[in-house]
């Protein structure tokens, strides 16, 4: 059987992309039955894949990586290929057709020997395989009554894929809308293969973060936790990608909610008192991990560390205890807000009463992201907000929520809530009567410095709970315990 691996890492078999076709022509057909009444003719599918890019003007390309819609369907790792399925409407049945580039064989010198398409067939298992310069050819044949191709807007970026252009195009039939928010939702509900190859890249990066949690002390630099994460990921695990930029804020850069970038690459000595924010994933066959471990630099929480870490796990044990198919997630949001108020008004730092506060939009200043996201070939998921699904809520201490969605079993998504103290924001807090009413100015002040902490797992919906897959120390004593440890 025909699979994807790295070295000892995961075989991932060929078939999970030949269910996941399976899976979207049976929606698809289901949509053109219920709305367009197509019940004659030939209907392909037609996707484009990734392309090389190439470092500005230079002759050196970025490290590539397969467009995740692509991927999803095919299976592919090469650039510059396009993708059809045939769908048979009367059957359900389904033919997947690769179109690979015809290389010049002066490539082989360079690249190594170039594979045939008998090769390519065999190696990621679909029903026929030609050369690009065969497409044309290939549709004149194929005769459809429509080609569906994919273009739509990530609500995560609010960038749009354009659709794919090729030779003849204007000859067909084409319908670039439908098969957006099909597919996309194909993706949102994972198949027991994909949960496989997920649990696997949960673990290589658990496993990474608890080498870096052992390894940092004062004194280090935050990319060396960096450097030792993307190393483990890779040398163990197989992962030659990272789903993000790793996030390595210690002190008050543990507060900079996407750390990491390139005016600020990680590049702070660790000091002696201050928490560690480490959020880092590692990537397999284009499946992400996003895991967030927050911990003291010299391995013993000081008492106001406990104090803020402890009510961010408690908002997290809370949204774990209760997110199951059927929840709202907004109300997990909203969950894990009341519940951080309710542990910082117990420590001091609040006033008042904790559903006005809520309803205020206090735990806004805390935490000024949302509870979390999808997950899966995309490190923010597609599926967020379709046509379909609730709207993005309009109060502003929602409005940054991902998705609005009732979760569903087979739903993959980070649970990671957070607590921080940005300047902006305590000082917009401490200048607005609404707000200010409910905090103790001086405890609030005491925490300026303090940075922030966040705690974020990546989490299978199931049908009467969850199972988390981000394995890693989490309470104060197993942090402590882990770090003292060889």
């Amino acid at each position: 059987m025909a699979a994807f691996q790295m070295g000892s890492g995961y075989a991932v078999p060929m078939t999970l992309f030949k269910n996941n076709r399976d899976r979207v022509c049976k929606a698809l057909l289901q949509q053109l039955q219920n709305n367009l009444k197509f019940d004659s003719g030939n209907l392909l599918v037609l996707l484009e894949g990734g392309k090389d890019k190439s470092f500005y003007n230079t002759d050196v390309d970025y490290v590539f990586r397969q467009e995740s819609y692509f991927r999803y369907l095919f299976g592919a790792k090469e650039p510059g290929c396009y993708g059809i399925l045939t769908i048979n409407v009367r059957t359900g049945g389904v033919a997947s057709v690769l179109f690979v580039p015809r290389l010049p064989e002066e490539y082989s010198t360079w690249m190594g020997e170039l594979l045939s398409p008998a090769e390519f067939k065999a190696m990621y298992e679909v029903d026929e395989v030609y050369y690009l310069d065969e497409l044309t050819d290939y549709l004149e044949k194929a005769a459809p009554k429509l080609i569906l191709t994919l273009s739509g807007t990530n609500s995560d970026s609010g960038l749009t894929m354009q659709p794919p252009e090729f030779d003849g195009k204007e000859k067909y039939v084409t319908d670039c809308d439908l098969l957006y928010p099909i597919l996309s939702e194909c993706r949102v509900i994972k198949s027991a293969e994909e949960i496989e190859v997920l649990r696997y890249v949960a673990k290589v990066s658990s496993d990474a973060h608890i080498r870096v949690m052992k390894f940092i002390r004062p004194g280090k630099m935050e990319f060396e936790g960096e450097s030792l994460f993307l190393h483990h990921a890779y040398s163990v695990g197989g992962c030659r990608h990272a789903s993000y930029t790793c996030i390595c804020g210690s002190g008050t850069n543990s507060s900079i909610l996407h750390y990491g970038h390139a005016g600020a690459p990680n590049s702070r000595p660790i000091q002696d008192g201050e928490m560690c924010l480490f959020d880092m994933g590692a990537n397999y066959c284009g499946y992400a991990a996003d895991i967030t471990c927050t911990f003291p630099a010299n391995g013993k929480f000081t008492d106001d560390q406990k104090f803020i870490y402890n009510a961010v796990l408690d908002a997290r044990n809370a949204v774990a205890a209760t997110a199951r198919d059927g929840v709202s997630w907004v109300d997990m949001h909203k969950l894990a807000g009341k519940v951080l108020l309710q542990r910082l008004k117990a420590g001091g730092m609040l006033q008042g009463d904790v559903d006005e506060m809520l309803e205020a939009g206090l735990s806004a200043v805390f935490q000024p992201h949302g509870l979390g996201h999808l997950i899966g070939l995309d490190v923010h998921d597609v599926g967020g907000y379709l046509p379909t699904e609730p709207k993005r809520p309009n109060e502003p201490w929602l409005s940054k929520l991902r998705f609005a969605r009732v979760l569903r079993a087979g739903m993959y998504v980070t649970i990671e809530p957070g607590c921080y103290f940005i300047k902006r924001l305590m000082d917009g807090a401490l200048a607005n009567p609404e707000l200010s009413k409910f905090i103790n100015v001086d405890v609030f002040n005491r925490f300026r410095n303090f940075g922030g902490v966040r705690i974020e797992d990546d989490v299978l919906i199931t049908q009467n709970g969850n199972e988390n897959f981000a394995i890693v120390p989490r309470t104060v004593e197993e942090i402590e315990a882990t770090m003292s440890s060889d």
